[in-house]
């Protein structure tokens, strides 16, 4: 598993030439509702085995939580699966906040 940084993550995202990962937020729903990143997907933590079919291990995936340690433990989870290209974003939305998009409501 990789770590990345919300500007990498925003650096990845932006780069026409690199394929786009799936990001995948394992918050609570009332946390998505808050706040989320564009594009990003909602399958909270605790329901990730029960819709492991939903995702596609060929893709690169972006585990994203509050603060990163929700989802560096879905990330774990997924790699034991037979995801090969998984990142955990460190730091999580709240470090996107701080670093990438001030705009974005904090919680």
């Amino acid at each position: 598993m990789e770590l990345i940084t919300a500007p990498e993550l925003a650096a990845w995202i932006a780069d026409a030439d690199r394929p786009s990962p799936l990001l995948l937020d394992v918050r609570e729903p009332w946390e998505f509702d808050t706040c989320r990143l564009t594009d990003a997907i909602s399958i909270p933590m605790n329901s990730v085995p029960s819709r492991l079919e939903e995702l596609d291990p060929s893709l690169p995936v972006v585990c994203i939580c509050h603060h990163g340690a929700r989802s560096l433990q879905v990330a774990t989870f997924l790699e034991r699966q037979g995801f090969e290209k998984v990142t955990n974003l460190t730091g999580g939305v709240h470090a996107w906040a701080q670093q990438v998009d001030p705009a974005m409501p904090t919680y």
